[in-house]
């Protein structure tokens, strides 16, 4: 691929799991919105992100879209099955310690996604993305190791659910041909099977139904098709970085719709956070001197 071709990849990359971090980020909001228990949030978002990818994939590709999930393989269903326990343990998390402390845990996956990528891939993250990295762990240091307003179940929770992103990238960027939209669909299928004896059946009110139509739709189907979609076109370093952005996100829905502000120290460690992201990508889009 030529030097030009390769860099619009990667920003067109970039830009899609930006998207995906700003889907991804609103999980604290609507949680905190609608007020169920974990099990039955779980058991709608999934319902609903699994019937909203089925629509756009009728919309685009006809009955053929059907067909994708014979196409799905293993690389496809273990994308899957990572993906709906990554999501349950996110969900989770949040029932179980601060929306600001599961954002920045999360921004700890350039380190986990840069060593799995030089294990599995053999992809040697630059010195400047590994500084960035640096530079974002210890944000999150500071948010985890000062900050009052989290608990260690549910940190453990998010960690876990970082070390799953962090195995989806590396299975995107492994396997590109993994069909998108049949993948998302299965991983929001399966996190409703893994719930389901745990959740209440009786349907929700009309208010609550809406809330989870949207949480499915924008924060699942929307979310995990972006993430697909960029995250093979892009060095998982790279898409970790990016995605962190989650971090500074979803507690400023928490501010924006409640008017809670998060601990002191997180706002501290979600800043460096923010700062290592987009100094990087600035330092990544600067121009190449030429020879």
């Amino acid at each position: 691929m030529a030097l030009g071709a390769e860099r619009g990849a990667d920003r067109l990359g970039q830009a899609l799991v930006f998207g995906s971090a700003v889907a991804w980020s609103t999980a604290g909001l609507f949680t905190r919105l609608i007020g169920l228990d974990t099990a039955t949030m779980l058991l709608w978002r999934g319902i609903w992100g699994a019937l909203g990818l089925l629509a756009v994939g009728l919309a685009f590709d006809g009955r053929a879209a059907l067909g994708g999930f014979r196409l799905l393989g293993g690389p496809g269903w273990a994308y899957a099955l990572v993906s709906a326990g990554g999501m349950i343990c996110f969900i989770a998390a949040l029932g179980h310690t601060s929306v600001a402390h599961v954002a920045v845990i999360y921004a700890t996956v350039p380190f986990l996604a840069a060593g799995l990528g030089w294990m599995a891939l053999g992809e040697r993250p630059s010195r400047a993305a590994l500084v960035a990295s640096g530079v974002a762990l210890v944000g999150t240091g500071v948010m985890v190791g000062f900050g009052a307003d989290g608990m260690i179940f549910g940190d453990f929770l998010a960690f876990l659910m970082t070390l799953g992103m962090a195995v989806m990238m590396i299975l995107a960027r492994r396997w590109p041909a993994i069909p998108t939209r049949p993948a998302a669909a299965l991983s929001a299928a399966l996190s409703v099977i893994a719930v389901l004896p745990f959740a209440s059946l009786s349907l929700p009110g009309p208010a609550s139904m809406g809330l989870l139509m949207l949480f499915g739709i924008v924060n699942s189907a929307l979310g995990l098709t972006l993430f697909i979609l960029g995250s093979r076109r892009s060095p998982a370093v790279e898409t970790a970085l990016i995605g962190a952005l989650d971090a500074p996100l979803a507690p400023l829905w928490i501010l924006l719709f409640f008017g809670e502000l998060p601990g002191q120290a997180t706002i501290v460690g979600g800043g460096i956070v923010l700062v290592a992201v987009v100094g990087h990508i600035l330092y990544e889009a600067r121009p190449t001197p030429k020879r």
